[in-house]
């Protein structure tokens, strides 16, 4: 597939026992761009794709650069040339490990411990590449409802295409659907066990990677670029 709508740079693990874990659960390969068979606990509160169905479509990733469309004149081939150059500048980075955690409404995996050099590697992608993003259209940002910003977050958005980049930036790998507080918590039960066998400890960001969005709004992993800086 060569046609993409959007694209973004996220975190994504390396194939291993955590990739095909945490893939299993949403039932995405982003990889091959494929759906696949669910993998999860048992005793679930509701079937596995109806916990799973947002973070589905994105496949499981945390945020660097959230979704945008190229500029006017750029191909895919001057994101990855820019995105190859960056990477080689920057350095890896890493925190504790991850836990599960409720953020809002939904669950997450979420860095443990300091989390300062994560976030100079957010603000360094969303600058460095922004110059290869097209405005925002008026339904684009109507889509982020701006009345439910803090001031600080529209300025970013008017800014970066986004309202959670710089301080206001929160690493985190998404699990799940927005849910009720006590099915948050019965899900987090039998899943957070679960997980633990495979989640990294230390946890680290090695490689920043491309992902576009097709037609039908499914996120694809189209590069891997190692951070070597």
């Amino acid at each position: 597939m060569s046609d993409f709508t959007r694209y973004a740079v996220y975190y994504a693990p390396r194939p291993g026992a955590f990739a095909r874990r945490v893939a299993g659960w949403l039932g995405w390969d982003p990889e091959a761009g494929l759906p696949i068979a669910f993998a999860g606990p048992e005793g679930l509160p509701r079937p596995q794709a109806e916990l799973t169905m947002s973070p589905r479509k994105y496949g499981f990733h945390g945020t660097i650069k959230a979704p945008f469309r190229l500029a006017e004149g750029l191909e895919r081939a001057d994101l990855s040339g820019a995105l190859a150059d960056l990477a080689g500048s920057l350095a890896p980075v890493g925190t504790r490990g991850l836990e599960l955690r409720r953020i809002g409404g939904f669950l997450a995996l979420v860095p443990q411990g300091d989390e300062a050099a994560l976030l100079a590697l957010g603000a360094g992608v969303v600058t460095d590449l922004d110059p290869l993003r097209a405005p925002l259209t008026e339904a684009e940002i109507a889509k982020r409802r701006p009345d439910r910003l803090t001031p600080r977050q529209r300025e970013l958005l008017s800014a970066w295409g986004y309202p959670f980049v710089m301080e206001e930036f929160r690493f985190h790998l998404t699990l799940s659907d927005n849910l009720p507080e006590s099915e948050a918590a019965e899900l987090a039960a039998r899943l957070d066990p679960w997980l633990a066998p495979d989640l990294p400890r230390p946890f680290a960001i090695e490689d920043l990677c491309l992902f576009g969005e097709d037609a039908a709004g499914r996120f694809h992993l189209l590069e891997r670029h190692a951070l070597t800086g």
